[in-house]
């Protein structure tokens, strides 16, 4: 480049201010918008994805139909749902390199020595989001099914938040929590007895990586008839297994 060379840099395109948003959305923001509001709604038309994302309604038929033509969403009638590609991408994600690897095996033997379901979870954005089901997902009870995201306090949610520096995403936390978080550190483990999802209970406990940092949490699922003690002291054992395989043992 030469002395007194200009350099034009393009700015992302943008698209029409949405509500309260004078300086409108790039084309990036706006298909991430529009790709979590179709996540939420699980099956939805472009006149309600347009509404949950504060989007002109043609701008999100535009976006949508090249999201589909992508693979990220695919159309069923009227309506668009979570495309094929996006699954794909998806389930190459994982907090930690290792985790899939270390966890595939132990968490079988863990889902058929308990008879229950096995999963791994993350906080993200002061969410709990849901990273691998054992068994696979057509064995997962109904809503477990359909969302991959819950609020911060599931047991997962708790023994993370418990172990690390609260996110000032969560929020203003219960006047009890600082008991609470005492006593999921000493026993390791933290329990949901229906009390984010009815019918269901949940024993977690968290897989540690280097240094001892909490890297995910291994979560037992079952109905209210099963001892979450018991099966948390199972899943602790498990944990053991996992995290010696984050940790390259």
């Amino acid at each position: 480049m030469t002395p007194g060379t200009r350099v034009s840099m393009r700015r992302p395109e943008a698209l029409p201010a949405a509500s309260g948003n004078a300086g409108g959305r790039s084309v990036l923001e706006g298909a991430f918008a529009l790709l979590e509001a179709v996540e939420r709604a699980v099956e939805a038309g472009p006149t309600r994805l347009a509404a949950d994302c504060g989007l002109p309604k043609t701008t999100a038929y535009r976006l949508l139909e090249q999201l589909a033509e992508l693979g990220a969403v695919e159309r069923k009638g009227g309506s668009y749902r979570v495309g094929p590609r996006m699954f794909r991408l998806g389930r190459a994600w994982q907090p930690h390199p290792r985790l899939r690897s270390a966890a595939r095996d132990p968490m079988l033997r863990l889902a058929r020595l308990t008879g229950t379901t096995v999963g791994l979870a993350v906080l993200w954005k002061g969410e709990t989001l849901m990273v691998d089901w054992c068994p696979d997902d057509a064995l997962r009870p109904d809503p477990l099914q359909t969302r991959m995201t819950w609020p911060w306090f599931t047991a997962a949610g708790k023994v993370l938040v418990a172990l690390t520096a609260p996110a000032p995403l969560l929020g203003p936390l219960p006047a009890s929590w600082a008991r609470d978080a005492a006593a999921i550190r000493e026993r390791g483990a933290a329990f949901d007895r229906e009390e984010v999802v009815t019918g269901v209970c949940c024993a977690a406990v968290p897989l540690l990586g280097a240094r001892g940092i909490p890297v995910a949490a291994l979560c037992v699922l079952t109905d209210p008839a099963h001892h979450l003690e018991r099966l948390a002291e199972t899943a602790r054992r498990t944990s053991r297994v996992i995290s010696a395989g984050l940790r390259g043992r």
